[in-house]
This record gives C-alpha cells, sequence and structure tokens, in this order.
C-alpha cells in the first residue's frame, strides 16, 4: 500500500532584512533545514504576512528602511498573541542588544554569524515558545459584543437575556479566539493553530465541527450568520463589535 502518513506541520518563519542578498542565503538556508520561509525586506510587508497566517518566529533585522527592527519587535510582542523573535544586526554594542531583549525579542544574533548557530538558535527559540506564545484566555478580562457577555476567568457565557450557555472547551477557546480578533478574516489553519497547536494534524476537521456548534449556541443562523460569518476563499469572520475590560 502507498504511504498516506499526513505530511507533518512545518514551523513557518518570516525573514525579515532590507539586503536582498542576506534574506535569499537565510531563506534558502531555513528551507534546506526544513522550515517554510517568507522573505520580507520592511515592516509593511512582514504585516501583510502576519495579517494573512500565523508565523511561529520572525527573523528580525533591527536597521530596516522605514519602521525599525526595535519598533517593530515591540508591535509583535504587544498583540494578543505575541509572536517570538530573533533580532538579528550588524551592530555589536551591547546597548543595541539590552534594547533588542527589553523589547521582547528572545533571542540576540549579531552579524557575520555561522550559518550552525543560526539554525540551533531558531530551533532553541521554537522550542522554547511552542506553547508560551499560544493565545491563552486572560483572567479577568471580560468580552461583550452584540449583547452578549464572556467572563474569561469563569468561562460563563451569558445571552441577551441572561441566561447562563455552557460552552466546552474547545468552544470556550475557539470564541475566545474570535473574540481577540474581531472584524478581520482569519483563515481555518489560524483557528486550528490558535485553537490546538502543534498537536493539530493535516485536514483536522475540528474546526468545523465547532463552529458549528459555536454558532447553534450564539442562535446565528447557519444559513445566514450575522456573527460568524463564512468568506469565500478566505476563512471566517467574527462581525460584531468587541468591548473589552478587565
Amino acid at each position: 500500500m502507498p504511504d498516506v502518513s499526513p505530511t507533518p506541520v512545518r514551523n513557518f518563519i518570516a525573514v525579515v532584512e532590507d539586503d536582498v542578498e542576506i534574506a535569499e542565503l537565510v531563506g534558502e538556508l531555513l528551507v534546506r533545514e526544513g522550515f517554510e520561509v517568507a522573505l520580507c525586506h520592511d515592516a509593511v510587508e512582514l504585516d501583510r504576512v502576519v495579517a494573512r497566517r500565523r508565523v511561529d518566529l520572525v527573523l528580525l533585522d533591527l536597521m530596516l528602511p522605514g519602521e525599525d527592527g526595535l519598533s517593530v519587535c515591540r508591535r509583535l510582542q504587544a498583540g494578543p498573541v505575541p509572536v517570538p523573535v530573533i533580532m538579528v544586526t550588524a551592530k555589536g554594542d551591547d546597548i543595541d542588544r539590552i534594547l533588542g531583549l527589553e523589547f521582547g525579542a528572545d533571542d540576540y544574533l549579531p552579524k557575520p554569524f555561522n550559518p550552525r548557530e543560526l539554525v540551533a538558535r531558531v530551533r532553541a527559540v521554537l522550542r522554547r515558545t511552542r506553547d508560551a506564545h499560544r493565545p491563552r484566555a486572560v483572567s479577568g478580562r471580560r468580552y461583550a459584543f452584540a449583547g452578549w457577555e464572556l467572563d474569561a476567568g469563569s468561562r460563563e457565557l451569558v445571552d441577551p437575556q441572561g441566561h447562563a450557555i455552557e460552552l466546552t472547551g474547545g468552544e470556550f477557546d475557539l470564541l475566545v479566539a474570535l473574540l481577540d480578533h474581531p472584524q478581520r478574516v482569519l483563515t481555518r489553519d489560524q483557528l486550528l493553530d490558535w485553537t490546538r497547536g502543534r498537536d493539530a494534524a493535516p485536514y483536522d476537521r475540528t474546526i468545523d465541527v465547532q463552529l458549528s456548534r459555536l454558532r447553534r449556541k450564539l442562535e446565528d443562523d447557519p444559513k445566514a450568520p450575522t456573527i460568524i460569518r463564512t468568506v469565500r476563499g478566505g476563512g471566517y469572520l467574527f462581525a460584531p463589535l468587541v468591548r473589552v475590560s478587565g
């Protein structure tokens, strides 16, 4: 029988480097090591990649045209799902290294670097941050949307009439992921990664089942949903405005 084992999920790394030659060399190295890579030459290109799909790690040059690497690093750590960052720069000043780490970088590598050391540091950061950077509900945070309320601490969902609605663990995680990214198209793979992490297998249909159940509990008509909308060829969009407190 032919081998039908699922293809392993590869870590996705964004290389942000304005020197085209260096970016291509680093990209080729990481691809040979089994990673999936996107090359970005500035912060604008990185933002497009991050908006499109989950990024497991950003290899970020300090000196960039436009927004600099320190500012980008701070933004990546400020979101609901912090992205692991290795800061790469030609500067060897301790001040740059310290600032990078204080702004949230997970590691720092000065140029020129040994390719084997780069790969080793990438693997080390991915191991260290695999679970730490998965989104988690913040205890005490409350969400309000379209008359509904969700208490992240107690995991209690209350409908507009004041009735408590029971959620499974998977439904709760999915709802929090949607509430943390309202009015933004999220791909099925993003939701799968954010709720199940790297334990999810390719072609996992869990998200489809949980979305269907969550829509029913939110009284969202599956034929004409107004809360969790399906975007053709794109994914899903949580349509209501979300107020967050706590």
